[in-house]
């Protein structure tokens, strides 16, 4: 955090070149300015389900057999070492290292249908979170582009900027935590679209939380967390040894002139938006709101061991902390740090002993969680990978890609659990009925937080784009 120490001084209207020098290293902060947002609540289109939503995002690909949609009767090589257990829901066959979920399950809906045709990590993370089909060919690259669509999570801060006081607010509308996708990767910093803005504009980037890994070959997802390792900063924000709140703001005084100088010489008023950007950037950081809602140490230990002390866990419990403290949208990832993780390729034991009981424990602990404080009629909790595995095994009894088929766990915003939507085939490879497209996906969680989904929006070129392309929601979810 920033320390509240120094001593005011004065920066003169003269400056110097060692001046221009020392501020250059404050330069982080205009880099970091289109991460942070604004906030605010739009007027429903209707009556809205949800005031905000957690998005679990199973980085890779969980596969649905070893999950949700176990075919215990169908050959060896299809249906896979784990066996099913029984839960609260008749229908649902369930993975026996998912006891805790199996426990609760009356509080969530398995949709066993999704499915799409893009069969590639960084395609199906952008589809997932956007509802739309990337702009790169299948296995072209990796990195986000300003041409991407925007998140659900920036459309959605979007219409709250437009429609309330978004510089009153001292939290984002739209954050993701506990990093941005890619960023731990096991061969470092392969950022992948989806989260991101792209079109809409850097106003509606999302505000982004960093936690730093101990080496390459570390996951932080599973293994037990120190409360050190555990402080969520704002990514580009977090400040160098010694940086007060009182050289903050003398870095900004000279960032000031130097951008009255720079508006002076080209006799334009383009800078103003980015000292809206500038300026929300400053009020979040010395926010005590923000302060207080990124700060764990307040959760009751025994909380805390319910969500898990790993990463992933201590991330959930922070997005319900920052649901409740009024952010609308939170996405979570539970990345691929080593190089498989939920990209099971090689079915090792990391499934069995790590993933699927970690994800257990967060996600179980958050509807616990939610229902009790009251939190869960009013947030809809989504957890998904962005495709599914392979029916039939690969040589090294993994599974590989397949999209056109995995499962996902709806909850809260007054959906009934206890029960599953849609049927697949013997062998978990396509969907028999009801099959759910991210499109659909997207027109679900707009038309819950009160947004039409036939809702356009000025693209780049300012020609009116919808913010789903054919997308119906799932209001079979409901009934």
């Amino acid at each position: 955090m920033l320390r509240l120490l120094g001593t005011p001084r004065t920066v003169c209207d003269r400056i110097s070149r060692r001046e221009i020098l020392r501020v250059g290293g404050a330069g982080w902060m205009a880099g970091c300015l289109p991460h942070l947002l604004g906030a605010g609540s739009t007027p429903p289109n209707g009556t809205p389900k949800a005031k905000s939503v957690i998005f679990l995002l199973l980085f890779g690909g969980p596969s649905q057999l070893e999950t949700f949609d176990m075919k215990p009767d169908a050959p060896e090589k299809i249906r896979g070492p784990f066996r099913p257990i029984a839960s609260r829901t008749p229908e649902l066959r369930i993975c026996e290292h998912l006891p805790k979920l199996a426990a609760i399950s009356d509080k969530y809906r398995v949709v066993r249908t999704m499915s799409h045709s893009w069969n590639d990590h960084s395609g199906g993370a952008h589809y997932i979170q956007t509802g739309h089909r990337w702009h790169v060919p299948i296995g072209a690259g990796f990195s986000p582009t300003p041409n991407d669509w925007p998140s659900m999570g920036s459309v959605i801060d979007h219409q709250h900027q437009i429609h309330t006081d978004a510089a009153r607010k001292k939290l984002p509308s739209y954050m993701v935590i506990p990093n941005s996708l890619g960023r731990l990767q096991e061969q470092g910093q392969y950022p992948r679209p989806g989260e991101h803005a792209g079109w809409l504009g850097a106003r509606y980037q999302p505000l982004t939380t960093r936690i730093e890994k101990r080496d390459l070959q570390d996951n932080p997802y599973w293994r037990p967390c120190t409360d050190q390792e555990l402080q969520f900063r704002i990514q580009g924000m977090a400040p160098q040894d010694g940086l007060t709140i009182d050289r903050w703001h003398q870095r900004s005084q000279l960032l000031d002139q130097l951008n009255r100088q720079r508006r002076a010489l080209d006799q334009l008023d383009r800078q103003a938006p980015l000292d809206a950007l500038r300026q929300r950037a400053m009020d979040l950081v010395t926010s005590p709101e923000v302060i207080q809602a990124l700060d764990l140490s307040g959760e009751p230990a025994e909380l805390r061991d319910l969500y898990g002390r790993h990463l992933f866990g201590q991330s959930t419990l922070m997005a319900r902390r920052l649901v409740e403290a009024g952010v609308r949208y939170v996405t979570v990832h539970y990345d691929c740090v080593d190089g498989y993780s939920w990209d099971s390729h090689q079915h090792s034991e990391d499934v069995r002993k790590h993933l699927l009981p970690t994800f257990d424990q967060s996600l179980s602990a958050l509807l616990i969680d939610l229902e009790q404080r009251g939190l869960l009629d009013e947030t809809l909790v989504i957890a998904t990978g962005e495709m599914g595995r392979t029916p039939t095994a690969n040589a090294q009894w993994g599974r590989d890609h397949w999209s056109t088929l995995f499962s996902a766990v709806f909850a809260g915003a007054g959906i009934p659990g206890g029960s599953c939507l849609g049927r697949s085939d013997a062998d978990a490879a396509y969907p028999i009925d009801a099959p759910v497209s991210p499109e659909d996906l997207a027109a679900t969680i707009y038309q819950a937080l009160g947004i039409d989904p036939n809702l356009r929006l000025l693209n780049a070129e300012n020609r009116p784009t919808p913010i789903v392309d054919g997308g119906r929601p799932i209001d079979a979810l409901w009934s």
